[in-house]
């Protein structure tokens, strides 16, 4: 039977709560060094072993669970401001007061996003290579292009990619000539220039092949809130677009690699289609079929993620493995180091969830 049409501007999309709080529970995770004592030698052969190095960004060239989760999470940025801004609508807000809205928001997330990286190397630096100073960048550049049609908003984020591929196969500058070698691109050059460069070699270039990711999810927000289509529909076209884009990425890895540090071209689609397809996904089984059984666990952290992610950012998570580690280290003092901070990792894990859920149960909702 076909999928009743439904209006979601006024209802909960408790996929995008799940896929967003799913998110964000990974990226908490690894605030308490899970992932890294998954890849501690002793466990090599195992599953968390294999897990750890799926929670891991390769040196260079290469493509890994860890890689897609940053995308994730812009692309839900992008798949949440229709919603966001077709109810500030219904609530009579001008097309003035809600720029003002978005140059607000971008604001603060530039601020905390500046404030993460001077926290992270210990004094004032003037540098913006942080996830918020990015998103703070390509919300901006989103809601400018939101209400433009469709084919717009495709062909920019088609054309951005083109842009970087291109300046990075045909920089002509001796030295930094060489499109997919690490400290001798065109990206490099950039970062040397703005005083950006950065033992990791992230590009600060890269966010503008990356921009796709949110303009791809302001597009499926604007699809979910089409009446024209049936949720059905919807989700095999979000699949369908998922599957193409996935497939994109691996044909293009072939000539240009997988390099998630200047988001080459394989990678920015290969990582956009498995946003597209981990949500289409949920969306399907949560929407469409309305399985709700263990879903509201990861929802509760997707509720508070600007909160969660900064708290745990400024030493909120090193803060709580030092209450919890003079007690499991007590208690524990049979068994071998490495077991012992797994179960600190994972107990200061609880906790951080916990926090969320206190959270919304006082109905504490932290915007920025």
């Amino acid at each position: 039977m076909q999928t009743k049409i439904n209006n979601l501007v006024n209802e909960r999309l408790l996929s995008l709560d799940f896929f967003r709080g799913a998110t964000m529970f990974l990226l908490v995770a690894e605030f308490t060094r899970l992932y890294v004592y998954f890849r501690a030698p002793e466990l090599e052969g195992t599953l968390l072993y294999f897990l750890g190095h799926q929670f891991k960004h390769p040196d260079w060239i290469g493509i890994t669970f860890w890689d897609c989760i940053h995308p994730f999470f812009v692309f839900i940025v992008g798949v949440a401001m229709p919603f966001s801004f077709a109810k500030r609508k219904e609530h009579g807000e001008t097309q003035k007061q809600m720029f003002q809205h978005t140059l607000k928001r971008s604001s603060l997330l530039l601020l905390f996003g500046w404030i993460i990286v001077c926290f992270d190397n210990g004094k004032i630096v003037v540098s913006f290579l942080n996830v918020l100073c990015s998103i703070a960048f390509w919300y901006l550049i989103a809601y400018l292009l939101m209400n433009t049609q469709v084919w717009m908003q495709i062909s920019i984020s088609f054309v951005l990619i083109l842009i970087s591929e291109l300046l990075y196969r045909f920089f002509p500058v001796d030295g930094f000539n060489q499109a997919f070698v690490m400290g001798h691109n065109f990206g490099e050059w950039i970062d040397i220039h703005l005083n950006m460069v950065n033992s990791g070699h992230w590009s600060f270039f890269n966010k503008v092949p990356s921009t796709a990711h949110i303009i791809w999810g302001v597009l499926t927000g604007k699809l979910l809130l089409d009446n024209k289509r049936s949720l059905k529909q919807k989700a095999i076209l979000l699949f369908t677009c998922g599957v193409v884009m996935l497939m994109l990425g691996v044909g293009l890895s072939y000539f240009t690699p997988f390099i998630k540090r200047m988001a080459s071209s394989s990678w920015v689609f290969f990582s956009g289609g498995a946003a597209f397809v981990v949500f289409a996904f949920c969306f399907w089984l949560i929407d469409i079929k309305k399985y709700r059984k263990g879903i509201h666990l990861f929802n509760i952290v997707g509720m508070n993620p600007p909160f969660i992610y900064i708290f745990v950012s400024l030493g909120g998570a090193k803060f709580v493995t030092n209450i919890v580690k003079p007690f499991f280290t007590s208690i524990l003092g049979w068994t071998n180091e490495l077991t012992s901070n797994i179960v600190i990792s994972l107990t200061t894990l609880i906790l951080l969830w916990y926090v969320c859920y206190w959270l919304y149960k006082k109905n504490i909702f932290i915007k920025l």
